[in-house]
């Protein structure tokens, strides 16, 4: 069954990299709508996108499904299932927006996304585990799972926002606005370089095991899969031949993780110069044949849509059920675990998006760059403070 489960999710993935292809050809086709305030007749390419999206879909709600009978409980409870169910989730909410709005060139953006997402979860274990105990309520499928959906629909907001970004900010914009134009794909890259790199030492079967001593005083051992340019606390390099930590980090922080992602923006940064050395342009400049002929009040409501959209449902997750659950599982409804705080963060800046653009008029691009920080929020929440911040609710 778990087999079954990871070829449904590889046939997902396919499916998508096969609409994107279609994405593109719809978009480049001259009878195509993109600059109309709705798209009610896409063409031919368009629907066999959609086709191969639904299909790509469905087969991610195999995988979830088939994984979560071989499990025994929701699929939700590691970096991996969360991240893989989070792109379910935005494909959902894909599915849902076109069906409103008929726009195309969101596929264009959104399903290379998903697939980034996908690739970013498989770097991590895809082993099946039992629960511990903490985790066997029936809050979990319904708390994780109602974020993850919020966290979607929000995502959605993100890809319309920086389409119109992409589309706004020309060479006759001020630099600054390029720059941080420039700075959000540059990110991008890093999450490709990430998964670029961590295939690279995979495939060369790269370990480097470490004794150390954690903030309890206690030595254990920590494996790396890439060279450790930051080492544990008081550490002790026991394999042989591997490269030795330039820097020592303390005991509180995660060593190995915080390792991984120095290395993401190293391959990152790698990556993100290629681009520019081959092409001969900023990154943002490679998109906008794309987006050209696209509507940006279009864009605009869709991104805002989205937030109306997300924002109830993330609340619902992010902050209801996940204090009802606290107080089930803890005694309380608040502790200020790290993951507490910023899904309360993320919350809060969602509350003051809706307000900035209800009360004072924050539409078009000041509304983007809303939209774009947000997902940044939402990022650095399942990347950072997973990964590095300890805490109560760390995947792994």
């Amino acid at each position: 069954m778990v087999e079954l489960s990871g070829n449904l999710l590889f046939a997902a993935f396919v499916f998508y990299l096969v609409a994107i292809l279609f994405f593109g050809g719809a978009i480049r086709q001259k009878k195509g709508l993109e600059g109309s305030p709705y798209q009610n007749k896409p063409v031919r390419s368009g629907k066999i996108a959609m086709t191969l999206t639904i299909l790509g879909f469905i087969s991610q709600l195999g995988y979830f499904i088939t994984r979560w009978i071989a499990a025994g409980h929701a699929p939700v409870s590691n970096m991996f299932e969360f991240i893989t169910f989070f792109s379910i989730m935005m494909v959902g909410a894909f599915i849902i927006i076109y069906s409103i709005y008929r726009s195309t060139v969101l596929g264009l953006f959104t399903l290379p996304i998903v697939l980034i997402i996908i690739a970013y979860g498989s770097m991590f274990t895809k082993d099946v585990t039992p629960l511990i105990p903490a985790l066997q309520s029936y809050w979990l499928p319904i708390h994780v799972m109602t974020t993850a959906a919020g966290q979607a629909i929000l995502s959605i907001s993100f890809i319309a926002g920086l389409i119109y970004l992409i589309k706004t900010i020309d060479a006759s914009a001020p630099p600054k606005k390029q720059f941080f134009l420039e700075m959000i794909l540059y990110c991008i890259n890093a999450v490709i370089g990430f998964i670029m790199i961590k295939l690279v030492f995979s495939i060369m079967n790269y370990q480097a095991v470490f004794e150390w001593v954690d903030k309890e005083g206690n030595t254990s051992t920590l494996k790396y899969t890439l060279p450790a340019i930051l080492g544990p606390n008081e550490w002790n390099l026991l394999t042989a031949g591997r490269m030795e930590p330039i820097l020592e980090m303390p005991a509180i922080l995660e060593a190995q993780k915080f390792n991984t992602v120095i290395w993401s923006f190293i391959a990152g940064t790698v990556l993100y110069i290629l681009i520019r050395l081959i092409t001969r342009k900023k990154a943002a400049r490679l998109f906008h044949p794309f987006v050209k002929k696209i509507n940006a009040d279009f864009l605009d409501e869709i991104s805002y849509r989205s937030v109306l959209i997300g924002f109830p449902v993330f609340t619902l997750g992010g902050l209801v059920f996940a204090m009802i659950w606290a107080q089930i599982a803890w005694t309380r409804f608040w502790a200020w675990d790290p993951k507490e705080v910023w899904a309360l963060i993320t919350w809060l800046f969602y509350a003051a998006f809706l307000h900035l653009r209800l009360s004072k008029g924050w539409h078009g691009e000041k509304s983007a760059w809303l939209a774009v920080i947000g997902f940044g929020i939402i990022m650095f929440n399942l990347v950072f403070v997973n990964l590095i911040i300890a805490g109560l609710h760390a995947y792994v």
